[in-house]
């Protein structure tokens, strides 16, 4: 039986493109060879400007493909990861072996409403490190979403999380 999605989302493109400072460079990549062009043409350069908007829009497609090949998929008790296009994978977390949701942004992610979410779990998916989730849209609604999602898994299955330290321990 499959779980109904709450929320599917991916890396934006977009989010990355207007904020970020790569992808502030890679608009002035763009939109300065568009320029520099019939500019520079007239002046006997030729047409190498162009070759600064061919590498911003061949940047932009390797970063399209990328933010494509993962889909992350929230249900009421796994967060699914699929990757890939050609050779697919297809990863769960379930959702009460969550011990943290993390989100970090700077102040241009803030400008384009996009974070970086980092979950780690006692999963075997976070073991050699935290899932990071780049350029994700409504980040900050997102990560509260999970949140509230992982302390109703918890509850619904009667888990409590406790934290031993070497003090407790010793």
């Amino acid at each position: 039986m499959t779980e109904q999605a709450i929320d599917r989302f991916r890396g934006s493109t977009m989010g990355w493109l207007l904020g970020t400072l790569a992808g502030w460079g890679t608009l002035l990549l763009i939109v300065g060879g568009a320029v520099l062009t019939p500019i520079l043409s007239d002046r006997g350069v030729g047409p190498w400007p162009l070759a600064l908007t061919v590498l911003g829009l061949a940047i932009v497609a390797v970063k399209w493909v990328q933010n494509m090949s993962a889909t992350f998929e929230v249900t009421p008790d796994r967060l699914v990861i699929r990757r890939g296009i050609i050779m697919k994978s297809i990863d769960e977390i379930e959702l009460y072996r969550i011990k943290d949701v993390r989100i970090d942004f700077s102040i241009i992610n803030q400008l384009a409403d996009i974070g970086t979410i980092c979950v780690s779990s006692s999963d075997e998916t976070t073991r050699t490190g935290d899932l990071v989730m780049r350029h994700v849209g409504k980040a900050r609604e997102r990560r509260e979403h999970l949140r509230r999602l992982v302390d109703a898994a918890r509850q619904r299955r009667g888990v409590r999380e406790l934290d031993m330290t070497r003090e407790a321990i010793s």
